[in-house]
C-alpha cells in the first residue's frame, strides 16, 4: 500500500438513547454487546461533539452535514433538496423539494379524525412504492408539480415557483398523534394540504393497499409533504481537504449529500435502511473503494429507524449488527493500510423513550492504527459524555477538521 493516509467514517444513525427502566437504567447502546466499537473506544481518541447547532431541528440532514466539515448555518436549505439530487432530479433556482413520505392514517368511522399511525407505511418495498408514487404523480401533478420516486416510503415532491416560508412536520415526530395540528401552516398552506388530502383518495382503494391491508401489513394510505427547502450552494470536500471521497448509504438525504460535497456513491445491492440491510456489503464496498480513494463514509440507518419505531429489542439488534458486520468487517479490512483512521459515532441520538430525534451531544472515537492508546474503562456508549479524558468539541462541523487534519479550529 502507499503512504496516503486513509479515512474511514462510520455513522451510527440515531444509534444514541437515553437510559430505559426495561434495560435496568442502560440505553440501548449500553445494552448492545459491541465488542469491536468499544475496542476502538479503547484504543483511540474519545470524545464528546453536538452535531445540531442550537436553534435548528436534529434532522439527519443537519447532523451528517455538520460531521461532513459544513456548518448547518451557513449551509443547511432544507433536507428535500438534498435527497433531490439523490435521486437525480436537477433543482431550478426557484424550486422548492419536498420530502414526500408515504405513511399510514388512522382514521374514524367518518373521517373527520387521522392519527399518525406509522410514518413508514410498514417499511413499503419500493417496488410497490413505485407504483403507488407514479399513480400519485399521474392524478394530482401539475405543470409546477411533479412527484418522483425514492426508495421504500421516501420520496419527493418538486413545486416550480412554490412557497419556502411554510412550516411542516416531520411525520416520525408525531406518531400516535391527531394530524390536524401538525399540517402546514404558512404561505402556500392551502396547497400542500389539498395534495395530501387528495392523495388519501388516491391511495386507499389502491389494489397495492388491498394487499397490503389483506397481508396484515399497513397500507400506504397518504402522503406526507415536509422538509422543504432550495437547492444548496455546497463546496466539494476535494477543495477543503485535498482528498477524493466516496459514500455508501442506503438513504436519499445522506446519498445526496454525498453528490454534493463530490462523493463517489457506492452502490450496493441489498441496502434497505432498515434491520435487513447488506451490512456487509456496504463494508466491503467501502474498503474496495479506498484503492481509488483517500476518505470513505459509511452510513448506517438502521439504528435510528429502530429508534422511531420505540422498539428497544430492534434497536439493540441494529447496534449489534452494526457492531459485527460492519465495523468488525472496516477493521479487519484496514490491516493492509499503513496508515488509517477511523472516526466512529451517531449523527445525533434517537431515544426509544421519545421516537425522535435530539440535539443532545454524541460520542465519537477516532481510532489511528499508528497511534494506539489505552483508556481505561472505556466503551463506546453515551458514558464516554461523562469522561474527563475526552475531546470536547461544542461546533460539530469543526470534527472533520479535527479527524483530518489534527487540529481544532
Amino acid at each position: 500500500m502507499g503512504l496516503a493516509v486513509k479515512y474511514i467514517v462510520i455513522i451510527g444513525d440515531g444509534m444514541a438513547d437515553r437510559p430505559l427502566k426495561e434495560l435496568g437504567g442502560k440505553t440501548s447502546l449500553q445494552a448492545a454487546f459491541t465488542p469491536n466499537m468499544d475496542k476502538l473506544a479503547y484504543e483511540g481518541t474519545i470524545g464528546r461533539v453536538r452535531t445540531v447547532p442550537e436553534g435548528l431541528y436534529p434532522g439527519s440532514d443537519v447532523a451528517n452535514l455538520s460531521i461532513l466539515g459544513y456548518d448547518p448555518k451557513k449551509f443547511y436549505t432544507g433536507r428535500a433538496p438534498l435527497e433531490a439530487a439523490s435521486i437525480g432530479v436537477d433543482l431550478k433556482d426557484d424550486d422548492i423539494a419536498y420530502r414526500c413520505n408515504l405513511v399510514t392514517l388512522k382514521f374514524n368511522k367518518d373521517k373527520t379524525i387521522a392519527i399518525m399511525e406509522d410514518y413508514s407505511s410498514g417499511h413499503i418495498s419500493t417496488e410497490e412504492a413505485g407504483i403507488l408514487i407514479k399513480d400519485v404523480d399521474k392524478e394530482l401533478s401539475t405543470p409546477a408539480i411533479k412527484f418522483y420516486n425514492g426508495v421504500s416510503y421516501r420520496h419527493l415532491m418538486v413545486w416550480s415557483g412554490g412557497e419556502p416560508d411554510v412550516e411542516c412536520a416531520p411525520p416520525h415526530d408525531i406518531i400516535g398523534k391527531e394530524i390536524s395540528d401538525y399540517l402546514p401552516v404558512g404561505s402556500g398552506e392551502e396547497v400542500l394540504r389539498g395534495l395530501m388530502l387528495d392523495s388519501v383518495d388516491i391511495l386507499e382503494s389502491h389494489e397495492i393497499n388491498k394487499e397490503r391491508i389483506s397481508q396484515g401489513k399497513n397500507p400506504a394510505n397518504s402522503i406526507w409533504l415536509w422538509g422543504q427547502g432550495k437547492k444548496p450552494r455546497l463546496s466539494k470536500f476535494k477543495e477543503k481537504y485535498s482528498i477524493d471521497g466516496a459514500m455508501v448509504s442506503a438513504v436519499d438525504l445522506t446519498k445526496g449529500l454525498g453528490i454534493y460535497a463530490g462523493f463517489e456513491i457506492l452502490q450496493v445491492p441489498g441496502v434497505t435502511g432498515w434491520l435487513d440491510t447488506n451490512y456487509v456489503g456496504k463494508a466491503e464496498a467501502s474498503l474496495k473503494a479506498l484503492e481509488r480513494v483517500d476518505f470513505v463514509y459509511i452510513h448506517v440507518e438502521a439504528p435510528d429507524e429502530a429508534g422511531h419505531s420505540g422498539n428497544y429489542k430492534d434497536k439493540i439488534k441494529a447496534i449489534e449488527d452494526f457492531d459485527a458486520l460492519v465495523v468488525g468487517t472496516v477493521m479487519r479490512g484496514i490491516r493492509p493500510f499503513e496508515e488509517c483512521r477511523i472516526l466512529l459515532m451517531p449523527d445525533h441520538p434517537t431515544p426509544i423513550e421519545v421516537r425522535t430525534h435530539t440535539d443532545e451531544p454524541v460520542p465519537f472515537v477516532i481510532f489511528d492504527n499508528g497511534h494506539k492508546r489505552k483508556n481505561e474503562g472505556a466503551a463506546f456508549d453515551e458514558s464516554i459524555l461523562q469522561r474527563k479524558d475526552i475531546v470536547i468539541i461544542e461546533e460539530g462541523y469543526k470534527l472533520m477538521d479535527y479527524f483530518i487534519k489534527g487540529v481544532l479550529g
